[in-house]
């Protein structure tokens, strides 16, 4: 028998303790690990992951410059809160804030005076939700308490489509607000300015607007609402606010229509958030929401706290967190610019259009249309595609089948009342290139054609996925 040496540096890399030892997986293991093993282990594990460059689901963003990735590694110990000891961060900070706000046109922003920009950075646009759905819900509050009128015996609601992320759902659930959600329907995944007429009352808080829908990449008609509820306040004096949530088109509608108006430019709109991490195009997670002035943000919601160093007023659901996400944006912002938005999102646009165009050319067997585009990437850079009434298979069966080829595209169904349509979507991001989409376009044609032969199902569970 061989005397075989445990010295690490006669072991061969799979032949220690990872590979003749099982790692305790829900309790600390009970002795010390090598920090090359330790990486080794964790990076193999992680090798069972998709492709997040390949995952068309996810608006996030997958890829940066990697001089971006290098100043977001350098920063990832800075915590973001602590103002008082990292206040060149805290500026990059305000800075952001400014910029976005400018971007959406802001009222009162001055160069000389950054805090004239009201707004704050978030995680995610989910916490940004939150905040901007607590500022309404206060000036609901104080806008009865002005009147001396009691608001502890009324209960506050907000109007929104069936088509809003689960985020503002949370925000109503958690915060004791009535969620008023507004129908699609067959054709139509938006809502309309007569759905919110019919909807609102006194005790709405606010109605909110997507700019860029989560299900169809869609623009809400922000403008025509406005307009509605301004004739609404002339002729019975409700007041309504707006919220636009533009997560997903905030950072692509400024710099791919231009003159299309739905921002602080419409006077109904009090409040906005953005994902960073979407078409931002920042590692996760950075969110920003700002308000159009701060007669729109009360006070009371305004901590200040001085225990880390200095007064620092805060705003914010999450209180610790990496300074990095907010460094990766301000490179962003300074590596770009506006001419360098307008190329990136112009370039996202073609290719999901041409995608658009090869998907509804697509033909079966029988040379009959497979698929009916239902938004072309037009609006912004998401492609909402459904099978034609008739075919033999499922958009179920055609995401499973994909995933086999390294593609993530997901098959859901729509919001009420349009649940029995069902989809898939593909999200167009920096990093997914015409010549990846051609491959995707190559790969599905060769999926049709195996779904063709199979029949009917097989490849997914519906019922699962539809639920």
């Amino acid at each position: 028998m061989p005397n075989v040496s445990r010295h690490t540096s006669l072991t061969p890399a799979y032949c220690g303790r990872l590979s003749t030892s099982p790692i305790p997986a829900l309790r600390l293991p009970d002795e010390s690990m090598d920090s090359e093993q330790t990486y080794r282990f964790i990076h193999d594990e992680l090798m069972l992951d998709g492709s997040s460059r390949l995952n068309l689901a996810t608006f996030v963003t997958t890829w940066m410059d990697p001089e971006a990735g290098q100043l977001m590694s350098e920063t990832f110990d800075k915590n973001m809160i602590d103002k008082d000891e990292y206040p060149v961060t805290a500026a990059i900070e305000q800075r952001c804030v400014c910029m976005v706000a400018d971007l959406f046109h802001a009222e009162d922003l001055r160069d000389d005076d950054p805090s004239t920009a009201i707004g704050v950075s978030t995680v995610g646009s989910s916490e940004a939700v939150m905040l901007a759905g607590l500022a309404m819900k206060w000036r609901w509050r104080q806008q009865l308490e002005a009147a001396g009128q009691d608001w502890k015996g009324r209960t506050p609601n907000m109007v929104m489509g069936s088509n809003v992320q689960v985020v503002w759902e949370k925000f109503c659930r958690y915060f004791d607000v009535e969620a008023r959600y507004l129908p699609m329907e067959h054709g139509r995944y938006v809502i309309t300015p007569e759905q919110v007429l019919d909807t609102v009352d006194e005790d709405t808080i606010g109605v909110v607007a997507i700019l860029g829908t989560t299900f169809t990449g869609e623009l809400e008609p922000v403008g025509d609402i406005c307009a509605a509820l301004d004739g609404l306040a002339a002729d019975k004096g409700l007041d309504i606010p707006v919220h636009v949530d533009a997560a997903s088109g905030g950072f692509v509608v400024p710099f791919l229509h231009p003159d299309l108006v739905w921002d602080f430019r419409l006077p109904r709109v009090v409040s906005i958030n953005v994902s960073g991490h979407k078409y931002g195009l920042t590692y996760p997670g950075i969110g920003f929401v700002v308000w159009r002035n701060a007669e729109h943000l009360p006070e009371e919601l305004v901590f200040r706290v001085n225990y880390l160093g200095g007064d620092m007023p805060t705003f914010t659901l999450n209180f610790s967190r990496p300074g990095n996400q907010v460094v990766g944006q301000y490179y962003n912002f300074l590596r770009l610019g506006r001419d360098g938005y307008t190329t990136v999102m112009h370039c996202l646009s073609d290719t999901a259009q041409w995608l658009a165009r090869e998907l509804a050319a697509m033909a079966g067997p029988d040379n009959k249309q497979v698929f009916e585009v239902i938004s072309d990437g037009s609006a912004i850079p998401v492609v909402a595609f459904k099978l034609v009434e008739g075919t033999n298979y499922t958009v179920f069966d055609v995401s499973a089948l994909l995933r086999s080829y390294g593609w993530q595209v997901p098959a859901y169904t729509m919001p009420d009342d349009a649940s029995d349509v069902a989809v898939l979507r593909i999200v167009v991001r920096e990093g997914f290139s015409a010549n990846l989409a051609r491959a995707l376009r190559d790969d599905l044609v060769e999926v049709l054609a195996k779904l063709d032969r199979t029949g009917v199902g097989g490849f997914s569970d519906e019922e699962h996925f539809a639920h």
